[in-house]
């Protein structure tokens, strides 16, 4: 179970020590440009506005506006200025240091602050201590699996014969956005109904008779040990299998309609890769006694049988998830824990480890390591970053930021694609509209993390002279004070946006 936090102590917080020197990664392109191409190379559309937009530049086609009756909305972000004056670091702990200090923030605040282009590191406070990262942990999670899978990756769920006529076994890949049928909660996801259709024209003559399930892609437990007790009840996580549909949500239509849902706080079921097996059984036209589910493994495909049926393990049909790059995207843009699991054993099983928390775990701080990061300031229990077990020192996020767009590696550009907007988007929506705040309003670009007593926050800045810098603040001994405490991290990165710092 979760270490105990302290309690918040009276002592104050001592002063900061001068910024690592720590070599940082420098920039060696433009991240638009980074992004762009990560995004071509799966062939996918930036389509504009969206979070991106300001990142790519330009202006929206004649034809394009032509085609939408709606207004084009204001830029929301700005494009960096790489000849941007410099900011100092003595300017940044001016800035910061009377923010940093705030009582909403309790008594332990981690905070790395560095350029993009130089890589050079602004302010550090705590900045190399591991801290409780809660949903941050999942940029970690997203540049590992892109990393270990590609942006262009797709997860199969397929459908094999089983060893009795008409049987099919239903063997789950790990897609957690598998719907049912159009209606299914994630956009664009594979569905059942259409892997019913192949299996039906592959099955021919026969008449399917029963199914079951394999997900036995994934192993160990399906809760991580290191979760609060109201995490499996409280509709932020759910049971983790190789197959389920909507990520496990018990009524995906109602969970569009509710907001709170969309957040990800919706009713889910206990064994979702049962549930999917129900699902399929009654797509394949089976009722009564033959709609019943089990567990069961796939057998190892073998030759045509003489009658010309498809023999045991034959593939009867597949369907493909979203690419990586979405996934991802959806991961970090609604900080979809679920998702999150999933991504993680996706690491995991690319680096020939087992498709649970401790693999994938284990092989997120591998790839990071693989990356040049600093392994000794990560420890990962899980994905999402539910776990109060999880470690990771504000310096590495700033590190990893970079080497997303450092052109080293083009793929992991793709991990901007989701990150929240100051006060339009994700789980940045509704944050940044006090006067204290506003000026980081579409110019803060992260990934936050909450849990009781954690808060955290982690991306990108452009300070008011076009200056990209990246930070990440961490606090796990705050008050029961959320929104002031949200909103004292909020000063932090408004301060960045609105000041030289010089």
């Amino acid at each position: 179970m979760s270490p105990p936090v302290p309690p918040v102590g009276a002592a104050p917080l001592p002063p900061p020590p001068p910024p690592s020197r720590r070599r940082r990664l420098p920039l060696v392109a433009v991240l638009a440009t980074v992004l762009i191409v990560a995004l071509a190379a799966v062939g996918l559309a930036v389509v504009r506005p969206g979070p991106v937009a300001g990142w790519l530049g330009g202006e929206d086609s004649p034809t394009a506006a032509a085609q939408s009756s709606e207004p084009a909305p204001p830029a929301v972000l700005a494009g960096a200025d790489g000849n941007a004056p410099l900011p100092t670091p003595d300017g940044v702990r001016a800035a910061l240091e009377p923010l940093v200090r705030a009582a909403a923030l309790g008594e332990r605040v981690n905070v790395s602050v560095a350029d993009v282009t130089t890589g050079e590191a602004l302010y550090g406070s705590g900045q190399d201590t591991p801290t409780v990262p809660a949903s941050v942990t999942k940029l970690a999670t997203g540049v590992a699996v892109l990393a270990a899978r590609g942006p262009a990756y797709r997860i199969p769920t397929r459908a094999v014969a089983g060893a009795a006529p008409g049987e099919v076994v239903l063997v789950g890949g790990g897609d957690p956005t598998l719907a049912v049928d159009k209606n299914g909660f994630y956009p664009g996801a594979a569905r059942l109904d259409d892997l019913a259709a192949q299996v039906r024209k592959a099955l021919g003559g026969t008449a399917p008779t029963k199914v079951t399930v394999d997900s036995s892609l994934f192993s160990g437990p399906v809760y991580e040990p290191g979760w609060d007790d109201d995490i499996p009840t409280g509709g932020f996580g759910a049971a983790i299998t190789a197959l389920m549909t909507d990520g496990a949500r018990r009524d995906p239509a109602e969970a569009r309609r509710t907001e709170e849902a969309m957040n990800h706080a919706a009713e889910r079921v206990p064994q979702p890769d049962l549930t999917a097996g129900r699902q399929f059984a009654k797509l394949l036209g089976l009722s009564g006694t033959a709609a019943e589910v089990k567990r069961g493994t796939a057998p190892a495909a073998s030759g045509a049988t003489a009658t010309g049926t498809p023999a045991p393990g034959a593939e009867l049909g597949k369907v493909q998830s979203l690419p990586m790059v979405r996934l991802v995207d959806i991961m970090i843009s609604d900080s979809d824990n679920v998702i999150a699991e999933a991504m993680a054993r996706q690491v995991a099983l690319a680096k020939g480890k087992p498709g649970s928390f401790a693999g994938g775990a284990a092989a997120t701080d591998q790839v990071l390591g693989e990356l040049g990061l600093p392994a000794d300031e990560i420890s990962l229990a899980d994905g999402s970053g539910l776990s109060r077990t999880n470690r990771i020192s504000p310096s590495l996020l700033t590190d990893l930021i970079t080497l997303a767009g450092n052109g080293s590696h083009p793929d992991l550009a793709a991990i901007f694609g989701g990150l929240p907007v100051g006060g339009w988007s994700g789980t940045l929506d509704e944050r940044y509209q006090a006067a204290v705040t506003k000026a980081g309003a579409g110019v803060v670009r992260a990934k936050t993390g909450t849990l009781s007593g954690v808060n955290a926050i982690a991306g990108l800045v452009t300070t008011t002279d076009g200056r990209l810098l990246t930070f990440a603040v961490l606090t796990d001994r705050t008050p029961d004070t959320l929104d002031e405490t949200r909103q004292a991290l909020d000063r932090i990165t408004s301060a960045l946006a609105g000041c030289g710092c010089r």
